[in-house]
């Protein structure tokens, strides 16, 4: 009781503590999670001129999407389209604000009216567009299903933003022009031409020895060109790929298991308390559902030609007798053994046309209302005509054939080779001759087929395989794991290339790899590689595990590199080449003499060249190949005159311009202005949304949630 009695006078002070001890607790969870803005930035994927992209919204867009474009995309390739999507979005969105451009909804019903002119659904009788269809449509997929109805919303808004973007994009290219005297201009810089003669003093009259360039020199170049060397975030990684594979032993149990089931074998039976004999491959009557229940790949009831059957052992299999075996035999991951089952003559394709009578309840029937029977008896008709009169055969294909593809070529299929139809189809077409009449049922109706061709017949053959494919065991999968568990661990003490080559593992590495890449190279897509990269906290030299399909990764960051301007190492490569031109080139300046094309080219051990007829559009000179500035330079040159020392792409020049040739001038310059106009506005969309994205403020985070 007397401790009760201090826990009541001390209530107060008990609750302050608790309520303190639960404060501190959620302030360290918001601090653990980045502050009070956290939750925000969960539920924030980029932000573009402080406008916010909710990621919820987002991630709906990239499901969206993925359902529609399946296996041909990878998340990653869908996310980037999608942040495009919302990027222009965005932005395109201010500018239409600061300009005022609106659609109205009946530019969207014009817009809607155009786009849906030859739907089929919304024509009228007279074949033309019924607005009062369309929103009778409208209004049942409100009614009837809410995802399809704010599909057709979003699709309403992609029309009226596209028509939008029309307006803003026509505003612009109607400024955008050239004036006569801008006519005046390319016409010339097209066709005015002049003739000169050159000296070249290549760099490579300097030895690379002569000249040296250095770090500091390579930064300051890198400082005075900033626009050319500045990069993203982006990070180095080395790493060793362990693949699943299987042992010698694995491979020897996967041949084993093929040999097995050659032979008949005999087997206690529990249930009759006797022996049974089950027969082997060599022996087994019902081949397809003995070569179904021992094989990894699946019976092909099917005849083959040579030029079908494939693999380093296609003629040893081929050329088998009936009844023969070969094998067993390793190819493509498998082991296998392959049995002769059947050989005859037959045509290696076909041509063959048909009537397709299908009936109620078939996938292909449309609105007719016939029973089976009655469609047999419509196909035993037409097939009693056509062996009659032929020619009626065409008519009939119009009339009654469910088959619209064919029906529009007069139910010709065309030539086909053996087991691209179905079963049935295909036994009756080449097990029977040109000519022949027949009625053959099938899962899409009755065919009333009529084979018009067939080539000259060839060795076909029937072949069962048996394949058992080779692949890693438990224990090898084990010990892979073991060694790669091993492997983890020992680069965390020791230099991970010293820990490889001593194991005698491939290292491979990823140089620049960005926050949004998806590929390691030789392994594929593995975004998780590039997030754990890329997380906060993870420094040069961490290391980690990965399990993807097929095998392992163990990968070490090597390199982490900022926004901004690269290193002088890492601009090296570009920037070393560029120097070095430039230090040779003074020094040719200071070894040529002379006053005369002729004594330069004597001292400088060259010979003086000729380029005739050069003008700005073309700049390549004869025998030195594409020198822009040397034949800008020439051009202003007197006819007569030597220039200085020139420095080019190749080396340094020194130019004599011989003659100008200038085009005649013209009446008008129009056409040369609206060809240069043209070639303007066709780059307005992409060069003025580039503009608008270069000087807008983008966040983007999507390397956070992708």
């Amino acid at each position: 009781m007397a401790v009760l009695n201090k826990i009541r006078q001390r209530s107060v002070f008990l609750i302050i503590i608790i309520a303190l001890a639960l404060f501190s607790f959620v302030l360290a969870d918001v601090i653990r999670n980045g502050g009070m803005s956290s939750q925000k930035s969960q539920n924030v994927i980029a932000s573009v001129n402080g406008e916010e992209i909710d990621r919820e919204d987002f991630a709906r867009q990239v499901e969206a999407i993925q359902r529609n474009m399946g296996a041909n995309a990878t998340t990653a390739q869908v996310v980037n389209q999608v942040w495009d999507m919302k990027l222009r979005e965005v932005i395109l969105k201010e500018e239409f604000e600061k300009l005022g451009i609106k659609v109205g909804e009946a530019q969207v019903k014009d817009m809607l009216r155009l786009q849906l002119a030859n739907n089929p659904n919304f024509l009228n009788e007279a074949g033309l567009f019924d607005n009062n269809k369309l929103q009778e449509y409208v209004a049942n997929l409100k009614a009837t299903s809410p995802e399809a109805y704010q599909q057709w919303v979003d699709y309403e808004n992609s029309i009226a933003e596209s028509s939008r973007e029309n307006i803003y994009y026509n505003l612009i290219r109607a400024g955008v022009g050239a004036t006569l005297l801008e006519g005046e201009q390319a016409y010339h810089l097209e066709n005015d031409n002049i003739n000169l003669e050159y000296v070249q003093i290549p760099f490579s009259s300097i030895p690379d020895t002569e000249v040296k360039v250095n770090k500091d020199e390579i930064s300051a170049y890198v400082k005075k060109h900033p626009k050319k060397f500045q990069v993203e975030k982006g990070r180095d990684i080395q790493f060793v790929y362990f693949a699943e594979e299987a042992s010698a032993e694995d491979e020897s149990e996967a041949k084993q298991a093929i040999e097995s089931v050659l032979e008949r074998k005999v087997q206690f039976n529990s249930e009759t308390n006797g022996n049974d004999t089950i027969p082997g491959f060599k022996n087994a009557k019902d081949i397809k559902s003995f070569v179904n229940q021992n094989s990894d790949v699946q019976y092909q009831d099917r005849f083959f030609f040579k030029d079908e059957i494939k693999g380093d052992f296609a003629d040893q299999i081929f050329n088998l007798p009936e009844g023969e075996i070969y094998g067993p035999y390793k190819e493509g991951g498998y082991w296998k053994v392959s049995k002769m089952i059947e050989t005859r003559k037959m045509a290696d394709s076909a041509k063959a046309s048909h009537i397709m009578i299908s009936w109620e309840g078939l996938p292909n029937a449309g609105e007719t209302t016939r029973t089976k029977e009655e469609a047999k008896s419509l196909a035993d008709s037409i097939a009693k005509v056509v062996r009659t009169d032929k020619s009626k055969f065409v008519e009939l294909v119009a009339q009654f054939s469910a088959d619209q593809a064919s029906a529009a070529q007069g139910g010709d299929l065309g030539y086909f080779r053996p087991g691209m139809m179905i079963s049935d189809f295909n036994d009756f077409v080449f097990n029977n001759k040109p000519g022949d009449i027949g009625v053959v049922e099938t899962e899409y109706g009755y065919h009333v087929i009529s084979i018009e061709e067939k080539t000259n017949e060839e060795r076909a053959v029937k072949v069962a395989t048996i394949a058992r494919k080779i692949e890693a065991s438990e224990k090898s999968i084990n010990d892979l794991y073991t060694r790669v568990t091993k492997f983890e661990f020992a680069v965390k003490d020791k230099a991970f290339e010293e820990v490889a080559k001593t194991e005698n593992y491939e290292v491979r590495t990823v140089k620049d790899m960005k926050a949004l890449d998806e590929n390691i190279p030789g392994v594929g897509p593995e975004r998780r590689v590039v997030q754990w990269a890329f997380e906060d906290g993870v420094k040069a030299g961490g290391i980690r595990r990965f399990e993807i399909p097929g095998g392992y990764i163990v990968a070490q960051v090597t390199a982490v590199k900022k926004d901004g301007l690269i290193s002088a190492e890492e601009a090296s490569a570009v920037v070393t080449p560029i120097l070095l031109k430039e230090k040779k080139a003074v020094l040719i300046n200071k070894k040529i003499t002379g006053t005369t094309l002729a004594e330069i080219a004597k001292n400088q051990n060259s010979s003086v060249q000729t380029a005739s007829a050069v003008n700005l559009k073309n700049t390549t000179l004869a025998g030195a190949g594409n020198e822009p500035g040397v034949v800008g330079a020439a051009f202003s040159l007197k006819s007569g005159e030597v220039s200085k020392p020139i420095t080019g792409d190749k080396g340094v020049y020194v130019v004599k311009l011989i003659s100008v040739n200038k085009a005649p001038e013209l009446e008008s310059y129009r056409g040369f202005a609206n060809q240069k106009t043209a070639q303007s506005r066709q780059t307005v969309v992409s060069s003025v949304f580039e503009a608008l994205k270069g000087n807008a403020e983008i966040e983007d985070n999507r390397a956070k949630f992708y």
